[in-house]
C-alpha cells in the first residue's frame, strides 16, 4: 500500500502531531506542523515533555496542535495522528481512569468549542514532517518551541508532503 501525507478538504487545515521517545535517557517530546489545504506549511512545533511516556507526549503534542490553530482563528481543522493509543484514550468520552484523563478531559473540552475538528489516524510513513520535528524537538530547550517554517529539515519533509510523496507499507490481512 502506497502511503503519504494527504491534505485536509478545502477550506480546512491539518494538525499533524507525532511523539518521539530517546532512549536511554527516556527523553520525550512531540512535534507538529499546521498546513492548509494546499499542503503550505502554516506552523511548526515542538513540545519537549521531559521524561514521560510516549502516549504522554503524542497527547500533549496533539493539544498543543489544536491550541495553535484555535490561537490562529482556524475553524475547520483535521488532526491526524499516528498514535492509535492516544487516538482511543482522547476519543473515549466515557472512560477517565487511566494516567492519560486530564489530558484526555481537556481534549474532549477542546472539541466542545466552536469549531470543527475531524480526527482520524494515518499511518506512521504519512507523518515524515512531524517525525522530523519530533527528533529535531529532543535538541532543543524543555517546553514549546515554534519552528522557523524556513528551516531546511522542515522544508525538505513539507515539500515531500505537499508534492505527494508516498512510501510503501507492507500490511498484513
Amino acid at each position: 500500500m502506497a502511503v503519504g501525507w494527504r491534505p485536509a478538504p478545502t477550506g480546512w487545515i491539518t494538525v499533524n502531531s507525532d511523539g518521539s521517545l530517546l532512549r536511554p535517557s527516556g527523553s520525550t517530546v512531540a512535534g507538529g506542523a499546521l498546513r492548509d489545504w494546499q499542503g503550505r506549511l502554516l506552523g511548526a512545533y515542538t513540545t519537549n515533555q521531559g521524561r514521560c511516556s510516549i502516549t504522554r507526549a503524542e497527547i500533549c503534542g496533539a493539544l498543543k496542535g489544536l491550541e495553535l490553530a484555535w490561537e490562529a482563528c482556524h475553524r475547520q481543522v483535521e488532526l491526524q495522528l499516528d498514535s492509535k493509543t492516544a487516538l482511543a484514550l482522547l476519543l473515549d468520552t466515557g472512560r477517565h481512569n487511566h494516567q492519560h484523563a486530564n489530558l484526555a478531559i481537556r481534549f474532549q473540552n477542546m472539541l466542545r468549542r466552536e469549531w470543527s475538528v475531524w480526527v482520524t489516524h494515518i499511518y506512521r510513513e504519512a507523518n515524515f514532517l512531524t517525525d522530523c520535528l519530533a527528533h529535531k524537538g529532543h535538541t532543543l530547550c524543555p517546553g514549546t518551541n515554534l519552528i522557523d517554517v524556513t528551516d531546511s529539515d522542515v522544508c525538505r519533509w513539507a515539500l515531500f508532503d505537499s508534492v505527494g510523496g508516498f512510501t510503501i507499507r507492507l500490511i498484513a490481512e
